[in-house]
């Protein structure tokens, strides 16, 4: 497991998100900081505007009626220095789903679940819709020291969490330790200090559909194999951007669960 740009408190970090923390690696310096307990009214948040306004900006925003109007507040919250983690999934949950909103980014695949960019954010973090088929999942994985949040935006999607393999193990199959059910309009959030996770959609019958934040976002991350507890390293891609299929062909997504059996 690479814990490098996690701070001691970020490792520690529990299931209900508190004292959450990661630094930037390569300065040592709190930019793209996250920690719990910071009150958006604090106007040493660390954002210019707001420092110049004597006001946090975040105290103004309103609650998220359409698709815009959350994308609009991420960049917001995302604009600070510090994100009040807990803040961020309250946001995510009050925009309730509207499928006309969100449809043009939603791609299916009939062989695995689709990644498909709806905003790039501000270098802070990438917004993307997950579209899962009947019975299509991930495989087991990181996210690259990355913060995760799941909107489920249609139907419900399940999510089995693990603990890291032991590395002094060669090989060992790794069980889940709890698994979680996620319908229409609730949010979950996950970080590497967490575990690793398996997400996937239970219906025999209906599709899902997840909105995802990560925070840095990352284009590569590990995989592992439950029988073994093997890690690799997968690329990932879009199926689409804004709406339009990607010029290179199908989609290579290695966390499809399918990779764990090549």
């Amino acid at each position: 497991m690479s814990t490098d740009i996690c701070s001691d408190n970020y490792r520690k970090c529990s299931s209900n998100s508190d004292n959450c923390k990661m630094e930037n690696p390569d300065t040592g310096s709190s930019e793209g900081e996250f920690e719990m307990d910071i009150e958006s009214t604090d106007v040493d948040c660390g954002n210019k505007e707001c420092l110049e306004k004597g006001r946090c900006i975040t105290n103004d925003i309103r609650v998220p009626v359409t698709l815009a109007d959350l994308v609009d507040g991420l960049h917001k919250f995302f604009s600070h220095e510090k994100i009040n983690i807990d803040n961020v999934k309250e946001y995510m949950s009050m925009y309730k789903s509207k499928n006309k909103e969100w449809r043009k980014f939603a791609k299916f695949d009939q062989h695995r679940y689709t990644r498909n960019l709806v905003d790039v954010g501000n270098g802070k973090f990438n917004l993307m819709i997950l579209c899962w088929n009947e019975n299509q999942g991930s495989s087991i994985h990181s996210h690259a020291n990355s913060h995760c949040f799941m909107k489920v935006v249609d139907g419900s999607v399940n999510e089995e969490m693990f603990d890291w393999p032991n590395e002094s193990e060669s090989e060992h199959e790794m069980s889940a330790k709890g698994m979680s059910t996620y319908n229409r309009n609730e949010v979950a959030y996950i970080c590497d200090a967490m575990g690793l996770h398996r997400v996937s959609n239970p219906s025999h019958t209906d599709k899902a559909v997840s909105l995802h934040l990560y925070s840095p976002p990352f284009d590569e991350c590990k995989v592992f194999d439950q029988r073994t507890g093997h890690e690799s390293s997968a690329k990932v891609t879009f199926w689409s951007k804004f709406g339009h299929r990607t010029p290179f062909g199908r989609q290579v997504d290695t966390i499809d669960e399918t990779a764990e059996n090549n």
